[in-house]
């Protein structure tokens, strides 16, 4: 049995990012670059008024100075040229400005009539101009570590580019085993369960930008498992639940050199989530979960979303948060413990973890309920209320 630390590195190390593909700005949002964007040209192109009101230029920039107004500019025209001394431009915001222009004074200030203006006294102190290249030059580069944002495209697009290089998608193979289990929807056996593994897994790999791959279900047999694990052909990862165990029915683990599998470890010292195993099949990693779903979903928090980062060029290993607790913690067994737990705020604004009280593995509902997993060491000590712990937001 090894510890969280070195299991995951070990799981990190069967995996590396993916290739890249070009795909359509539109289509980029959630994808990770795999290699910086370059802007095309400055932005804004121009020197461009910030407000609606008047450009002047310098010689003329005096308080209560009278000056006659010129031709209008709105966005998209191009200034004729620099202004003639003693004149003024109507301009509009985003337009832009005549050469040598030192000010956009706003229409709300300035008093207009018969074909001139008269600026206040004083002035304003803004000059409401945005330079040429203020927000990014032709040149500037991005790439954020991280998927991409709305904002993100809106930034690449003022770039002038329509498509960009990203990571390609890691596409992941969901098994579920057991002679116990039935598809939601279906009606059980006197001694069957609802799969539910499959789905939330699913739902996990698609959250962190990979690709689902739902398998049937596999029976307790190695021809069954064997059969279903065919159809992982062509993916990058390949994640079981169950079977993992040491249990006479855990094919899976007793059975994996005949089902093509080089383990590289077979547990690990945590609960919820001991009997977790890892390696790859035919060359692809493999992640083996446990069959229970708290303790799957647990484990995949921890070592499969970080394999799906690694995968995508990202920040692969989770990093804890720091909070206090709302109601005591019992001492802690020789395990460490990833405790179920609700997330507040003080009026501070520190965060306050309230890990519930059952935390039986069977209680999948409280996962459900759970906004955090408070991390409590092997054989720590009780905690008193508002003691410091880490913990991993969900």
């Amino acid at each position: 049995m090894i510890e969280v630390e070195e299991a995951l590195a070990r799981v990190l190390a069967l995996v590396a990012p993916l290739g890249a593909e070009t795909v359509a700005l539109r289509d980029a949002l959630g994808r990770v670059l795999a290699a910086p964007v370059t802007a095309r040209a400055d932005q804004p192109p121009f020197a461009a008024s910030a407000m609606d009101g008047y450009a002047v230029a310098a010689p003329d920039l005096r308080p209560g100075a009278r000056l006659a107004l010129g031709p209008e500019i709105p966005a998209g025209a191009t200034p004729s040229g620099p202004l003639p001394p003693g004149t003024a431009a109507r301009v509009f915001t985003g337009a832009a400005v005549p050469p040598g222009t030192a000010a956009v004074i706003i229409q709300e200030v300035v008093c207009a009539q018969a074909g001139t203006i008269t600026l206040p006294d004083p002035l304003p102190r803004e000059t409401h101009i945005r330079p040429q290249g203020q927000d990014f030059a032709q040149g500037d580069s991005f790439q954020p570590a991280r998927p991409l944002r709305p904002a993100d495209l809106g930034l690449i697009a003022a770039m002038n580019l329509a498509e960009v290089s990203v990571h390609r998608r890691p596409e992941v193979a969901i098994l579920s085993s057991g002679d116990e289990l039935v598809w939601p929807g279906e009606d059980p056996g006197p001694a069957q369960i609802v799969a539910s593994n499959s789905l939330a897994l699913a739902g996990m790999v698609t959250a962190a930008g990979g690709v689902p791959r739902m398998l049937p279900l596999a029976r307790d047999s190695v021809e069954s498992l064997s059969d279903v694990l065919a159809l992982s052909a062509g993916c990058d990862l390949i994640v079981s639940s169950g079977g993992a165990s040491v249990g006479a029915h855990d094919v899976l683990a007793r059975h994996a050199a005949e089902l093509g599998l080089e383990l590289d470890f077979a547990r690990v010292a945590m609960r919820p989530g001991k009997p977790l195993m890892a390696g790859r099949r035919h060359g692809v990693p493999m992640l083996g979960l446990p069959g229970n779903p708290v303790s799957a979903l647990v484990t995949a928090t921890l070592f499969l979303r970080p394999m799906l980062a690694r995968m995508q060029g990202l920040e692969a290993r989770p990093r804890p948060d720091r909070g206090v607790l709302g109601a005591p913690l019992p001492a802690n067994g020789p395990r460490r413990h990833y405790l179920r737990a609700t997330l507040a705020r003080d009026a501070q604004g520190q965060p306050v973890l309230t890990p519930f009280a059952h935390q039986d593995a069977g209680r999948q509902r409280l996962l459900a309920e759970a906004d955090a997993l408070v991390i409590q060491p092997a054989n720590g000590p009780a905690l008193p209320t508002g003691a410091e712990v880490d913990f991993l937001p969900l």
